[in-house]
């Protein structure tokens, strides 16, 4: 029995701002120990024992602009992926695993798919694998297994899930017998005293095959258009474009709608896993171990007087005197003050910052290249000064610029500089000049980082204003 972890990587993490953005969200932040949520989720079930089933390579299904992140972040941990799905737009997680369903039907006829969000917290490893194998045996029969947590309070930020008759006795398992939408506190505390309700994860086990058959019982044009966007797609270096057209034409619609509500063939299994979605900073305080007057801390924080407190700094030392039950995070950009009690509504400031056309809400200073990274700092008329980061064998694009100029100074590392016809070799403290219009290139051929600072000048200093002419990472 070969079980095939789909690794649904395709969130914002609005509610976690100002740490997560657009650029770089949560699933791809260490917010918890020191590896990222995504790498925590790979490594999570390529732990399972082998009499549960043979668990396979991830497939990762993500966004477009995630792609090398996502790859340099399972090399990191040494995991080579069965697949890297890129979506050119969001479309929900009903086409998201359909895409995913159809890839592994090319591979598998009997796959088995077990759907994970990247940005989940799950303490109980040992029980976790123990419900992922009862939920693969039902699966094997035709089911569509949910693990439903088993609640520890009147929690009113999740959907539930109502179980209904037993469809294995003695383990748990019980047909769905309806979805539920995030109650009210009153609501919620009457699922409580009822007993058959459980927190909706949004994880999932299920045959590829029988997936793809219900959604296409359900939302044919959704299967066809998935179909399509998967038999159309195309290789590029180590990912799967799926086909523009076809996908973002699809519908959006979650896996719950568009699937589970309907089906005749959902079952619920109860899982008391220590699981947490980590959706808001309340909850991300609330999966870690607290000192002895319940902060918790991380980065370089001096607290005095302070309890209940989650306190992250991310560059500077911090400092929070005589207060309780607020969330402070400190980024190179941007700080962060509310109440505990109040940090859903970071939600509100992200659209105040969409609203006002800044981009706060998009990027960090320091921005991830495939070939490394940058990070703005100084901003002036006509000037910019950014650190540059060149990995080793890195490469940026051959490229040219209409309105800017630029001055690289070598910090440490060795540079390879193409500027026209010269290619140039430059170490520690040495310079160099690149004209308006000259076309240019920066390698890194040493075996260290290579560090650099850049000084641009000129009318215009965007981003766009980069024109590519040859590319490794075929970035048009």
């Amino acid at each position: 029995m070969k079980i095939y972890p789909v690794i649904l990587s395709g969130g914002s993490g609005t509610r976690l701002w100002p740490l997560s953005r657009a650029v770089l969200p949560k699933q791809l932040l260490p917010l918890v120990g020191d590896k990222t949520m995504l790498q925590e989720t790979a490594l999570r079930v390529q732990s399972l024992p082998q009499d549960a089933g043979q668990i396979m390579p991830p497939l990762v299904v993500c966004g477009n602009e995630h792609r090398f992140m996502v790859a340099e972040q399972l090399r990191e941990i040494k995991l080579a992926p069965l697949g890297i799905l890129l979506e050119p737009v969001g479309r929900n997680t009903a086409p998201a695993v359909a895409v995913a369903a159809q890839y592994l039907l090319g591979i598998d006829p009997e796959a088995l798919m077990l759907v994970l969000p990247a940005d989940h917290v799950i303490a109980d490893v040992a029980a976790f694998h123990q419900v992922i194998a009862e939920a693969a045996l039902l699966a094997q029969e035709g089911a569509l297994a949910t693990f439903g947590i088993v609640p520890t309070g009147p929690e009113t930020g999740y959907g539930y899930i109502r179980g209904g008759a037993s469809v294995a006795p003695g383990r748990g398992a019980c047909r769905v017998e309806r979805f539920v939408e995030k109650p009210d506190l009153a609501t919620a505390l009457s699922f409580l005293v009822e007993g058959h309700y459980f927190w909706n994860s949004g994880m999932f086990l299920f045959r590829a095959g029988c997936y793809l058959d219900e959604l296409g019982q359900f939302q044919p044009a959704m299967r066809d258009a998935c179909v399509t966007a998967v038999r159309a797609g195309h290789r590029d270096l180590d990912f799967c474009r799926l086909d523009e057209q076809a996908f973002t034409g699809c519908a959006s619609d979650s896996i719950d709608y568009a699937v589970m509500e309907h089906t005749a063939h959902a079952v619920v299994l109860p899982a008391a896993i220590g699981w947490s979605d980590v959706g808001s900073w309340s909850a991300l305080k609330a999966v870690q171990t607290g000192d002895a007057d319940g902060n918790v801390v991380r980065g370089d924080v001096y607290l005095d007087g302070v309890s209940n407190c989650l306190v992250r700094a991310e560059h500077r030392m911090v400092a929070v005197l005589g207060v309780q039950d607020l969330v402070v995070v400190e980024t190179d950009d941007a700080v962060l003050v509310a109440h505990k009690d109040q940090v859903q509504r970071v939600k509100q400031v992200v659209d105040h910052l969409k609203q006002q056309g800044r981009t706060e809400h998009v990027q960090h200073r320091k921005v991830y290249r495939p070939w490394g990274s940058y990070e703005g700092i100084d901003l002036g008329e006509r000037f910019q000064v950014k650190r540059i980061t060149v990995n080793p064998g890195g490469k940026l694009s051959l490229q040219m610029h209409h309105h800017r100029a630029e001055h690289w100074v070598v910090v440490s590392g060795t540079a390879s500089v193409t500027c026209g016809e010269t290619v140039t070799l430059l170490t520690e403290n040495e310079s160099t000049y690149i004209p308006i219009g000259m076309t240019h290139r920066l390698e890194n051929p040493g075996k260290l980082p290579l560090h650099l600072i850049e000084v641009q000048s000129g009318s215009y200093l965007g981003e766009d204003d980069i024109v590519r002419l040859e590319d490794v990472y075929q970035r048009t």
